[in-house]
């Protein structure tokens, strides 16, 4: 097996992980005080940060709830929503600094292992667990063992990041599932012991009126794509347009007819049928997925074993299921509000230029590194975590109530935002009636 696809247990450093807190408040978050502020040195990511985010504003009861599950006697899986990439970890080890300094956190293996020997050794240092594709076995041992070290451990049971900071996405079971398993390991050394799942959530608000940066990123995604601009719409109507064209693309691969006019919902669903027959149909006869999910699952499985088919069965079974994957990101969050934020605005351009703008090494380092319209801070707050010793139903309702107290938590976060008098748009995307989505 390759690098990237071999487990490595983490070798955490304790003398890195300290530094390390260091560079990332002051170099990946806030910023060089005072030459942050002076131009054009603000303009510069090292001096302001990488990402951009001014003011981390944690509460202290927030804080000292998620402290008190931590810690010997307790296993302890950390769960964020997960809204952006890049700064997904900076503001992830920010909060571990302050509760749990080794805890441990998983990442992608392309992150991990992708990237050369020497950062693999550097993300292992920082105590960073890489996410296998088909072989999450060994990455579930050793977060079980040093969960039950009373470290604990941070992932994103949205999985993949969605670009969409106010919505919570259905969740994965791995964090439930673990830390039942670390409860039922734990009690046989210790009755007492206690096994937790905390939920934090976090939002990221712009500081200032962000418009123009926005319009010359909108303005460079219409370039890279080919996609004509219009100067005299407005910015929610250019991104819409951007997204009505991509669907365009896709009815012409899939040699489908819809309706040009009609709303982006209804278009989005039809393409995501068709894409849905289309896998179904390349993946016989073993497809009996019952829903997306488990039929992207059994593409990627395929996908990896390389031996089953031709390079260009792989090629075209490969298109499609990034063609599908693609086209669901933008889901019913996008429609329900009458209008939209410049942070949504924001998020929508960041989902097309990570999923759609490639081939330069301005796209590959925005996917890396996304670099944000303008300065930010981030609202975290922490939710009532879930005593899982003490909890009487089944993982499904553990899951399902992690997601209900994430969500509430996020929705008082945007009530307090909606009250402050940010800069809104009709939402282009909104449909009065729902559609119903291809599940």
């Amino acid at each position: 097996m390759s690098r990237v696809d071999t487990f490595v247990p983490p070798r955490p450093n304790r003398t890195l992980i300290r530094v390390m807190t260091w560079v990332n408040r002051v170099v990946m978050l806030k910023g060089l005080p005072l030459l942050r502020d002076v131009w054009p040195l603000n303009r510069v990511p090292p001096f302001r940060g990488l990402a951009n985010v001014r003011h981390v504003d944690l509460p202290a009861q927030d804080e000292q709830r998620l402290k008190a599950v931590c810690g010997p006697g307790r296993a302890t899986f950390i769960t964020p929503n997960h809204p952006e990439f890049f700064t997904d970890w900076m503001i992830d080890k920010e909060l571990l600094s302050r509760v749990a300094p080794l805890a441990a956190s998983w990442a992608t293996h392309g992150v991990v292992n992708g990237l050369g020997s020497l950062a693999q050794r550097f993300w292992l240092a920082n105590n960073l667990i890489a996410q296998i594709p088909g072989n999450g076995a060994p990455a579930r041992e050793f977060s079980e063992s040093w969960a039950l070290q009373g470290h604990g451990v941070l992932l994103h049971p949205e999985g993949s990041v969605g670009w969409h900071g106010s919505y919570v996405a259905p969740l994965l079971p791995g964090a439930v599932e673990m830390a039942l398993e670390a409860l039922v390991a734990g009690r046989k050394a210790d009755p007492a012991f206690q096994a937790w799942v905390a939920p934090v959530v976090w939002k990221l608000a712009f500081l200032h009126d962000v418009e123009k940066p926005l319009v010359a990123e909108c303005a460079y995604v219409e370039r890279k794509l080919k996609i004509a601009g219009d100067a005299t719409a407005t910015l929610p109507q250019r991104i819409h347009r951007i997204c009505q064209a991509l669907l365009d693309r896709d009815t012409e691969t899939l040699g489908i007819s819809i309706d040009p006019k009609g709303a982006y919902a209804e278009r989005q669903a039809a393409v995501m049928e068709a894409y849905r027959r289309s896998l179904t149909a390349a993946l016989a006869p073993d497809a009996v997925a019952e829903n997306i999910d488990e039929l992207l699952r059994q593409a990627r499985r395929r996908l990896r074993d390389k031996a089953s088919m031709t390079k260009e069965a792989r090629r075209g079974l490969k298109a499609l299921a990034d063609g599908l994957a693609r086209v669901r990101r933008v889901g019913t969050f996008a429609f329900a509000g009458e209008t939209v934020t410049q942070e949504e605005l924001a998020e929508h351009l960041k989902r097309i230029r990570n999923d759609y703008c490639a081939g330069t090494l301005r796209d590959t380092l925005n996917r890396f590194l996304p670099q944000p319209a303008g300065a930010r801070r981030a609202i975290v707050r922490v939710p009532e975590p879930i005593a899982l010793h003490l909890f009487a139903g089944s993982p499904e309702e553990a899951l399902a109530l992690l997601r209900q107290r994430m969500q509430a938590s996020l929705d008082d976060i945007n009530a307090g935002l909606a009250s402050g008098g940010r800069r809104r748009y009709p939402n282009p995307f909104i449909v009065r009636a729902p559609v119903p989505l291809p599940v």
